[in-house]
């Protein structure tokens, strides 16, 4: 029985992005309107590429696999959050909080993973073109997506577990707008230099790595992209690839001004600010930067309107 978590705390307080009154109803109003529109927008492209023969390819197999992350990160956050806007006190339960801890990690950690597979994915595509359909074939997308959401399932395992062994035995009001790690670690009363260790160990590898996979492959891809003589070649290319770039930036830069530096440097407040542009600007982002810049995206939705309305 040693073994069994001996927090006294059952629920905790989220205290929201902000505890202005006047700001509650403009910033329910605002998140309100974020959050349906990363619905629409993430179902829609999911919808889009599903219906759409033109979009079933390797690169849009991806990017709808990125749709369903968004619109799930974004759903295991933003309505809780919403709640804390309208109600005095947003009381989340202990195991509740585990469990939107735990998710919310999955989610991210598998976006970081399947923005560098992505990459690769962009990288055969411009550099190696005739090779495309061999090297990233439908069976190598599938194994791709399995392991990204492999290595989210096995990070948010590993995170969870380590957040278990804390004892929460003082104030219960966490200075955020979700369960997240650094916040609940503020809250401990017993020693918690084992998860920030594993937590910063952690954060680096699933930052880091898809990083370098990610700039790796713009290193090639630029170069590649250098060497076509015509403008209108020079212009398909990074039109296809531009986008992606818009995605990675938002997100990984967010990511590692909340996450890659000690919990003592880092302010709670600084990090609200960040936290959301990647829980809650990047998912409603994400459809509109891959639709917005793509042609192909844009053609496929017209058919698709053209032919409802054809129906009717």
């Amino acid at each position: 029985m040693g073994e069994v978590n001996h927090s006294t705390v059952t629920e905790f307080i989220l205290t929201g992005l902000t505890e202005k009154p006047e700001l509650q109803l403009p910033l329910f109003l605002l998140f309100l309107g974020i959050y349906v529109f990363t619905v629409v927008g993430n179902l829609g492209m999911i919808t889009l590429i599903g219906l759409s023969s033109s979009l079933h390819t390797p690169m849009y197999y991806l990017l709808s696999s990125l749709s369903l992350i968004d619109l799930c990160n974004s759903t295991v956050i933003t309505p809780k959050m919403l709640i804390s806007f309208v109600t005095e006190n947003n009381i989340i339960s202990f195991p509740e909080c585990m469990a939107q801890f735990y998710l919310f990690c999955a989610f991210a950690i598998s976006e970081c993973h399947m923005l560098a597979a992505m990459a690769y994915d962009r990288y055969v595509a411009i550099c190696h073109p005739l090779l495309y359909h061999v090297t990233v074939s439908p069976q190598v997308c599938c194994w791709m997506v399995a392991g990204v959401c492999s290595m989210g399932l096995v990070g948010a395992t590993a995170h969870t577990v380590c957040l278990l062994r804390v004892l929460f035995c003082k104030a219960n009001a966490i200075n955020h707008y979700f369960c997240d790690l650094f916040p609940l670690l503020e809250l401990s009363c017993s020693n918690t230099s084992i998860n920030e260790v594993v937590g910063l160990s952690f954060s680096a590898f699933n930052v880091f790595l898809p990083t370098l996979a990610i700039f790796t492959s713009y290193i090639f891809i630029i170069a590649s992209i250098l060497r076509i003589r015509s403008t209108s070649g020079r212009s398909k290319a990074f039109s296809t690839w531009s986008s992606h770039i818009s995605a990675v930036a938002v997100f990984f830069g967010s990511v590692a001004f909340m996450y890659l530096q000690p919990s003592s440097v880092s302010s709670m407040d600084q990090g609200k600010v960040s936290s959301v542009f990647y829980t809650i600007i990047v998912p409603m982002l994400n459809p509109l930067i891959y639709s917005l810049r793509n042609k192909d995206v844009k053609v496929a939705l017209n058919k698709v309107l053209e032919k409802n309305f054809l129906m009717k």
